[in-house]
């Protein structure tokens, strides 16, 4: 009877064995799983992040390039690059984790939008000055030529009227847009906060032309923000069947040489974001540009 007690207890005591081995295997088991799933997470985002600083690498090589072209755009394309290497220091410093990688992925998004916005009117304006070079050169020698052929013979009159008319048109350079805050003494100051701005300020040039025809000319002035609103007085003007709706228009004196022409439009609450601007000669988009507001 003895003997048969001792047998239950020993069987008792290994059952009660068995069960802490398998609950201890168990717990190494797990403890072993996720050991395994933090080393993954860890390497996954170790890997992200440097996907990310190799997006911003390219970022900034692509802004390199296009600097080093010395192009009209080369402080607007400087402003942008300084952001990106701003944003690759930050994210050198950045612990790496899930959080903050996916906010230093928005904000490269963000930079990659604005710069295809800039390489897009950086190629436009390089295509425009090449074409400029062309024109300028082709009415050189077709007035030449025309003055020529005038002199000797006068029935190439009309000829001549069509080549002055070509190359009398006027052209509109260098257009840029800008935002000011207005102090109580009337100072005005740049920013580029949509928070701050009280005034944006459009410029351009009116290059100079000895051929065309001076006197008062009016430009048609559209400034449309970041959600496709049109600013300013947004009235509109008939040209046949295009109809056009304009922030402003202003007024220039021009006399054959090249002029400078600033003009301010006051508003309030301006939203962030690109904004665009369409300078028109009549119903002729004659210059366009671009900025934002952060």
């Amino acid at each position: 009877m003895e003997n048969q007690k001792s047998s239950s207890s020993l069987k008792a005591v290994i059952a009660v064995l068995a069960i802490l081995l398998v609950g201890s295997l168990v717990y190494i088991f797990k403890m072993s799983s996720d050991v395994d799933t933090v080393k993954t997470e860890l390497k996954s985002t170790m890997t992200e992040k440097e996907s990310v600083m190799k997006d911003l690498q390219e970022l900034k090589s692509t802004y390199d390039a296009a600097i080093s072209e010395n192009t009209s755009m080369s402080d607007e394309l400087i402003q942008e690059r300084d952001k990106v290497v701003t944003l690759m220091a930050d994210l050198s410093k950045s612990k790496g984790d899930v959080a903050s990688l996916s906010k230093y992925r928005t904000q490269y998004n963000a930079l990659q939008s604005n710069m295809k916005v800039l390489m897009a009117e950086n190629e436009s304006l390089k295509k425009d000055n090449t074409k400029l070079t062309t024109q300028r050169d082709s009415t050189v020698v077709v007035l030449g030529e025309t003055r020529k052929n005038v002199e000797a013979l006068s029935g190439q009159n009309e000829e001549l009227a069509k080549a002055v008319e070509i190359g009398s048109k006027l052209t509109v350079l260098n257009t840029a847009g800008s935002a000011f805050k207005v102090r109580s003494s009337g100072k005005q100051i740049e920013t580029d906060k949509a928070s701050r701005a009280d005034v944006l300020r459009v410029s351009f040039t009116i290059a100079e032309n000895a051929i065309a025809k001076s006197g008062s000319k009016t430009y048609y002035v559209q400034v449309i923000d970041s959600k496709n609103n049109v600013l300013g007085e947004k009235k509109s003007e008939n040209f046949g069947d295009n109809v056009l709706t304009y922030s402003f228009l202003t007024n220039v004196n021009y006399e054959n040489k090249t002029i400078q022409v600033s003009e301010d439009l006051r508003g309030k609450d301006f939203a962030k974001g690109t904004y665009f601007i369409n300078i028109f000669d009549k119903d002729q988009l004659v210059s366009k540009t671009s900025f934002n507001l952060r």
